[in-house]
């Protein structure tokens, strides 16, 4: 498939800690470039690594960056714009960021759908993410069921899964350097300079299932929130505490 108003993808994956599920990641990712015909430039930046995750990365014939800061942002902006460079010669509103997790697998269509996306106009792509029901009790796989519609992708931005244009991202300034909800923001600040917005499941990531993630809130701290509230209301439920 050939997307004439993007020429080149930048894709970035911040890693910490990420031994066991960082292959099923990076493997997912080749085959969602295998579907595009531009080039791709991606990132693999290693974040205060104590495990294997080194190892693994270096299967790939990805760019593996190790860094020290121990905080995603400054993980997503020093991916982003190492990957960027590679493309300086090109237009900025020609390139497209596409960011996902260690602990994430994208869909074989996951850059197409995007691409497709921006070449109707959108700047932006927030993408839904589902988490891997093999991760959840029957309990909460059911409410994540009952709470979560095909067709209808409710804005939430997640890191796990959110495109955006270059020259977007550079007139928002980029991830922030923050340990988290640099995802949040960056789209915020984009909102700010006008930027066309769109929501979409039309390439639907799926992350772990863990209560306990590697920052103090991020996915798994929207998992937590969504069990509290709804045991709350469904004091049969277990306590997500007891997952943890």
């Amino acid at each position: 498939m050939s997307h004439r108003t993007i020429g080149a993808v930048v894709i970035v994956v911040p890693v910490h800690n990420e031994e066991v599920l960082l292959a099923a990641c990076l493997d997912s990712i080749e085959t969602a470039i295998s579907n595009v015909d531009i080039p791709c430039e991606v990132r693999v930046v290693l974040d205060a690594c104590s495990d294997g995750s080194a190892d693994i990365a270096a299967r790939y014939a990805f760019e593996a960056m190790g860094i020290a800061a121990n905080a995603v942002g400054v993980a997503r902006s020093r991916g982003v714009a190492s990957a960027l460079s590679m493309f300086s010669r090109m237009p900025s509103d020609q390139i497209w960021i596409a960011n996902t997790d260690a602990d994430s697998t994208v869909p074989a269509n996951w850059l197409t759908a995007q691409l497709d996306l921006a070449a109707s106009g959108t700047d932006v792509v927030v993408g839904t993410v589902r988490p891997d029901f093999n991760d959840l009790d029957p309990n909460h796989q059911d409410l994540w069921l009952r709470t979560h519609f095909a067709g209808a992708p409710n804005g939430h931005v997640h890191g796990a899964n959110l495109g955006v244009r270059a020259s977007t991202y550079l007139a928002a300034r980029g991830f922030s350097g923050s340990t988290e909800h640099e995802d949040v923001r960056l789209v915020e600040s984009c909102r700010q300079v006008n930027a066309t917005v769109t929501p979409s499941d039309a390439a639907e990531v799926v992350t772990s299932g863990r209560f306990t993630g590697r920052t103090p809130g991020g996915y798994a701290g929207y998992l937590r929130e969504q069990s509290r509230a709804v045991h709350d209301a469904l004091p049969y439920l277990p306590r997500v505490e007891d997952h943890c």
